[in-house]
């Protein structure tokens, strides 16, 4: 249907100094532009409307971060080729595992000058924006991404904005960007020879160091960066690089910091690392240390508040190549701090192989790839917990709705359980952190009604009684 504004109407019956001729093609050429003006603002409409729905849609609140999980992935280690397009095929398992988020550790291409082993350190990178051709190439991490968004992943990738490796492209082209030595040699990073350290006072690094960022968000449309020793840079540094970052969409953003250590880079960062509850709690079991200090320190980071999160974690690609196994660091105790990582206030952090479980350490700077075979054994352990914290509110990590009771009990010096609560949801968690049997009872008055649990699927009625009998290496969640 055509509207046709009224002041163009010409009534027939009217005398016009004109000939219909004329008076025809005028209306006609009146027409014509009143028509393309209707098209021109119709297009105004609609790009106006599409650019607020992207304005929305960038806008939205990442509200899936507090029920995620985090999977660190060794692309090296992880399969026999070593290569993004045989860890693809591996994806389809990490899903039905319950795991949302793949970080990926370094993709980018390492420093050959001063290398460690071999094949050198992922974290000693030679270029910031290109690809490891170890790994495949840029349209192979594309193809991986694209495919890992359709399963319903998001992607992080690994980010070392700290050091760069002896030879790279910046050492030649801007060798300013860097830190140096009273005698102008560039400055080794503690403790680690292959690595040398850029200069945050300068600014233009800083603009290229976030010119290289945004580039792997346009170009891969990951959905967020794992920052390595985020803490060793600048956190002025992290405030001007996240909102120029996520001017191209939001992104979630996990620091490799203690915000007990660092308060202040937990404004910046929506999770951070737990470093000393995993050093007291590996020291509580190989020292006998008293149990109470792991609760007061579970306070400590409970008193740090919601607007930030902490990752909990039993092992990653440091501790499992430098300190040992999981089942080196625990013992007995390796399940029940299992549970505790995946059901705690944070974010559950997993590394690769640990759903064999993976009893070796493995090699950092040489060839060793994970010895996986057709059995998973401590998958469905993994789901099971991965799924109760995906779908249950009482589980939402760094959500102010959500509280952490720590229940007493008749074996305070054995036992850590807690229940977390969301309005009518309840998820109790209960742990034997002993090396012996335990016969306990609770006795909090935030513990009562009927909760079933979420392994055997029996359900319980806690007001019936309150009693357990642990053996070594138990544990128990129930959910409401």
């Amino acid at each position: 249907m055509v509207l046709i504004d009224p002041v163009f109407f010409i009534s027939l019956n009217t005398t016009y100094p004109f000939s219909p001729k004329t008076i025809l093609t005028f209306v006609k050429n009146s027409l014509m532009k009143k028509l393309i003006l209707l098209a021109v603002i119709g297009l105004g409409i609609v790009s106006c409307t599409t650019q607020k729905n992207i304005r929305k849609m960038t806008e939205l609140p990442k509200d899936w971060k507090h029920n995620t999980n985090i999977y660190e992935v060794n692309i090296r280690q992880y399969t026999q080729e070593g290569t993004f397009k045989a860890f693809a095929k591996e994806m389809p398992r990490l899903k039905s595992m319950g795991i949302k988020t793949l970080w990926f550790m370094p993709i980018t291409p390492i420093a050959q000058q001063n290398k460690k082993g071999s094949m050198g350190s992922p974290y000693a990178a030679s270029d910031y924006t290109s690809i490891n051709p170890e790994f495949g190439t840029l349209q192979d991490f594309k193809d991986m991404v694209n495919e890992a968004h359709r399963l319903g992943f998001k992607v992080i990738i690994d980010w070392v904005a700290n050091h760069t490796g002896w030879d790279h492209v910046w050492t030649k082209k801007h060798p300013e960007f860097y830190l140096k030595d009273p005698d102008g040699k560039f400055h080794i990073a503690s403790g680690m020879d292959d690595i040398i350290e850029l200069d945050y006072k300068n600014k233009e690094m800083r603009l290229a160091m976030i010119d290289a960022m945004k580039y792997w968000v346009q170009e891969t449309n990951i959905d967020g960066f794992r920052c390595d020793l985020a803490s060793w840079v600048e956190v002025d540094f992290w405030e001007q690089a996240r909102p120029e970052v996520e001017k191209i969409k939001p992104l979630f953003w996990l620091g490799e910091f203690d915000e007990l250590e660092s308060p202040e880079y937990g404004k910046v960062f929506d999770a951070s690392y737990s470093w000393k509850w995993m050093h007291k709690s590996a020291d509580y079991y190989k020292k006998n240390e008293p149990l109470q200090e792991l609760k007061d320190l579970l306070r400590q980071y409970s008193n740090i508040g919601d607007t930030s999160m902490r990752a909990w974690f039993t092992t990653n690609h440091d501790e499992n190549s430098w300190n040992g196994t999981e089942y080196e660091k625990y013992g007995v105790i390796t399940k029940p701090m299992a549970v505790f990582s995946a059901i705690w206030n944070g974010v559950p952090l997993l590394y690769s192989g640990q759903e064999l479980p993976n009893m070796k350490r493995l090699e950092f700077f040489e060839k060793d790839a994970i010895q996986w075979t057709n059995t998973y054994q401590v998958a469905d352990f993994y789901k099971t917990l991965l799924h109760l914290k995906a779908v249950n509110p009482a589980l939402r990590g760094g959500d102010p709705n959500v509280t952490t009771y720590l229940l007493n009990t008749t074996a305070n010096d054995k036992i850590l359980a807690y229940v977390r609560k969301n309005g009518k949801d309840e998820v109790l968690v209960v742990l034997n952190m002993s090396k012996e049997p335990v016969n306990f009872s609770i006795e909090d008055e935030h513990l009562s009604g009927i909760f079933r649990n979420v392994f055997d699927k029996t359900k319980r009625d806690f007001s019936n009684g309150k009693d357990f009998s642990f053996k070594v290496s138990d544990y128990a969640v129930f959910e409401k």
